[in-house]
């Protein structure tokens, strides 16, 4: 199809700047970027893979993989290592969200946090009833909400683990205790946070005597981290949740200037909880992803049911046509003009609707049936046309409660992801959060604090309708993370396994590397490394540095809003091959993805 120039509407200024246009709210990238790696290229193995954000983690999980483990065994070791290794981005005191298939089942684990029941809808807000700064809610003990993610590994682990829990822990035992060198990205992280000084227990453990951040290669020890380890790998979950680590735990939340509400009764309380995946079509595959409290498998089924409605008019092109094109950029391939609008003017619909709907299903009744209907889907893709709509409106879905008001907080979440392919076929795609970079900035027994309560909307009400995503008691906070499993609707084998960190870009990542595998043929890394974009209801984004301007000049010829901006995906992916597995992780941070 082809678009008639329009008249040019608001552009940022050069894609190298990353600056955001003056009428247009985007939240900031939730983690600095440290640089994109060229050169790379997908790695292939026959048995296993295991693919995570740091090589030390990965090969935890292939040491695992190598001893007969499962994927969920994998997990657990890469997990711990994190913890270690990338503490801004995940460990044992955030959450997760595991999809795990097991040759027969997709299942899903919820491990996200949850609030004080202490916590009221007032949380963020203060006395004149304005809502907090961010920074000012984030940092110390009224943020925390209560950790999941060893929960939500233990219930994996008891349904799907091969070797015994304590082994698992082996790996990141032996770093903390010998020690680990600080990598450019840990650095990068810790010299970019003017917070960590105000940190006693941080600053001594990441700056050095002058207070200045650890060099790139400092061995760093953290043996109050192994001790803690050592803890759990012998007594499980409970010593983590109940005992002298729950009490620091609580003690260090109360006792902060800014302190929380979080309880020895919360934490000897919480469950994670076994939830049914949301699954669907797209062409030739089944797409398979996290339900609420993540609006991510909602919001990718979203995009990709919008996207294949449009393909199915005469009006649109098959995005298989619309092939990648060759830049000067160190990506080397971007995506065509016209796809990128038509993937973003999408997302510009999903994201309407999960900010109107998404919430924790148990104390909202959420839509999904409704919001991943395919007539639905494609009564939503007429409203795309030649032209950007700007700003999208939520639909009306079956089931849907019109009483809410939406969601208008930006959302900025610090997030890992990894996968595990194991020897018998099991898979797992799994996203673990702090939320911000360096979460609270709480650090108890070599492990720092989550700060997700300020994924909830710190406004509960608008107009006088509650917002679904307010705070409440219990409640789980929503997320944006998608961890993705993908399988042939022919055969039901498993395709692939992907995920990112990257706050509520997240789910724009994960369209974009699906639409990379899946239309475009492209291989892990290429899908890895493709420039990103997308829309989050509030402009068009494109990756700095690597949009080629004349993709910027042509998005605003068709109305696009477009801004330019730091883009710090993580995304890794693992393939099914002709030869077995192959593996890509993103070039913007320092994964690999490793097997046999």
């Amino acid at each position: 199809m082809k678009f008639p120039m329009a008249l040019m509407s608001v552009l940022c200024l050069a894609a190298a700047s990353g600056s955001a246009c003056a009428d247009q709210v985007l939240p900031a990238p939730p983690e600095l970027a440290s640089g994109y790696r060229n050169g790379l290229q997908p790695v292939h193995a026959s048995r296993h893979m295991a693919a995570a954000a740091n090589p030390l983690a990965s090969e935890a999980g292939r040491a695992m993989l190598r001893a007969g483990g499962s994927a969920i065994d994998a997990a657990i070791a890469m997990q711990m290592v994190l913890t270690l290794v990338e503490p801004q981005s995940s460990g044992i005191g955030g959450g997760a969200f595991i999809l795990y298939w097991d040759g027969k089942r997709v299942q899903a684990f919820d491990g996200r946090e949850a609030a004080p029941a202490a916590v009221t809808e007032k949380l963020f807000l203060q006395p004149d009833g304005a809502p907090m700064p961010f920074r000012a809610a984030q940092i110390g003990g009224r943020s925390v909400g209560v950790p999941g993610v060893l929960r939500a590994l233990k219930l994996a682990h008891e349904q799907h683990g091969k070797l015994p829990w304590r082994e698992l822990f082996a790996p990141a035992i032996a770093l903390a205790r010998n020690g680990f060198p600080v990598s450019e990205r840990l650095h990068t992280l810790l010299a970019g946070d003017p917070f960590i000084a105000r940190s006693p227990a941080m600053a001594r453990y990441f700056l050095d005597e002058q207070g200045r951040p650890l060099p790139v290669g400092t061995s760093l020890r953290n043996p109050e981290l192994a001790q803690t380890f050592e803890q759990i790998a012998a007594q499980g979950p409970e010593a983590f949740y109940r005992g002298e680590i729950a009490e620091a735990i609580v003690a260090k939340v109360r006792s902060h200037a800014n302190a929380g509400y979080l309880s020895l009764q919360d934490l000897q309380q919480y469950q994670a909880k076994e939830r049914e995946p949301v699954c669907g079509p797209y062409k030739a595959w089944r797409i398979c992803g996290m339900p609420p409290p993540s609006s991510g498998g909602v919001a990718v089924l979203q995009t990709l049911g919008i996207l294949e409605a449009l393909q199915r008019t005469a009006a649109q092109p098959d995005l298989v046509t619309l092939r990648p094109v060759a830049t000067s950029s160190a990506a080397g391939l971007e995506a065509p003009p016209l796809a990128v609008h038509l993937i973003a003017e999408a997302e510009r619909l999903a994201y309407a609707d999960r900010a109107q709907y998404l919430a924790d299903s148990d104390y909202v009744a959420v839509p999904i049936k409704g919001l991943t209907d395919s007539a639905y889907l494609a009564s939503r893709a007429t409203l795309v046309g030649e032209y950007s709509m700007k700003r999208a409106r939520p639909g009306q879905p079956q089931g849907a409660d019109l009483a809410l008001a939406p969601d208008r907080s930006p959302l900025r979440i610090s997030t890992s992801h990894l996968s595990a392919v194991d020897d018998s076929g099991q898979a797992l795609a799994m996203t673990t959060s702090v939320e911000a970079a360096f979460g609270s900035h709480l650090m108890v027994k070599g492990f720092l604090l989550n700060n997700h309560l300020t994924d909830f909307s710190f406004i509960p009400q608008e107009h006088g309708k509650p917002v679904a995503n307010r705070v409440q008691p219990g409640k789980r906070p929503l997320s944006a993370m998608a961890p993705t499993l993908v399988f042939s609707r022919t055969s039901g084998e498993l395709v692939a396994s992907l995920g990112s960190p990257g706050g509520s870009q997240i789910i724009g990542y994960v369209n974009k590397a699906l639409v990379g595998l899946l239309d475009w043929r492209l291989d892990p890394q290429q899908a890895a490394g493709l420039p990103n974009f997308g829309s989050r209801n509030a402009g068009t984004e494109v990756e700095a540095g690597l949009a080629s301007p004349a993709l910027i000049r042509q998005l605003a010829a068709w109305g696009h809003e477009v801004t330019p901006m730091t883009m710090t995906s993580g995304m890794q992916i693992i393939q099914r091959s002709a030869t077995g597995w192959a593996g890509g992780a993103d070039p913007r941070r320092e994964g690999v993805a490793l097997g046999d």
